[in-house]
């Protein structure tokens, strides 16, 4: 592993841990037993590393997710899938989640600038999960409808759940499967339903 390297995870374990406000770049440079003025030379500022940080856990996420939809045999298959590996990834320590809970657009992201690139790379997890959804109105294996309202309301279940299970501390055991099912239930056809 590169110092730059060491430096990111680094950064991403304490991000996770501590936020954004409660990390310093000492604390960063300290855990990845590198020189502080290297962590300046190649991130330049605490924020455009928050950045990288973030980015760097969503495109492992986008990745996970990718790979999890390949090759489904239905839409409400892609959506299943998607729905597993997004709560994988927030329960696996090694993916650093909690960098996205923190790293939102919608929370420590200070310049504008910044928050528009992350919404815009946020985006694009929704957009996956959308294509799914309409995949699977289009196939019949989901319910024929408004395939954007129905990704918000995965959506909602699946950041519900992720806030559940890494911010507090009474998470219900089997919790991510019962979401699955509970939004596979929700978006079956008619005649599926129960």
């Amino acid at each position: 592993m590169t110092k730059k390297e060491a430096l990111l995870k680094a950064a991403k374990e304490l991000f996770g841990e501590h936020g954004y406000a409660e990390t310093t770049f000492a604390m960063i440079s300290q855990r990845a037993g590198v020189a502080m003025g290297l962590l300046a030379h190649h991130y330049g500022n605490k924020e455009k590393l928050f950045l990288a940080a973030g980015m760097d856990v969503l495109e492992s996420l986008l990745a996970r997710l990718r790979s999890a939809i390949e090759d489904s045999p239905s839409g409400a298959e892609s959506v299943r899938r998607f729905c597993r590996a997004y709560l994988d990834a927030c329960l696996d320590p090694d993916d650093h989640f909690l960098v996205l809970i923190r790293c939102s657009p919608y929370s420590d992201m200070k310049t504008r600038e910044d928050r528009e690139t992350m919404t815009t790379k946020f985006s694009e997890v929704w957009t996956m999960l959308e294509a799914c959804v309409s995949e699977g109105m289009r196939d019949g294996t989901l319910e024929p409808g408004d395939a954007r309202l129905a990704t918000q309301f995965v959506s909602c279940s699946l950041v519900g759940a992720v806030r559940t299970l890494s911010l507090t501390p009474y998470p219900a055991q089997g919790l991510p499967e019962e979401v699955i099912d509970r939004i596979a239930l929700a978006l079956a056809p008619c005649g599926c339903k129960q």
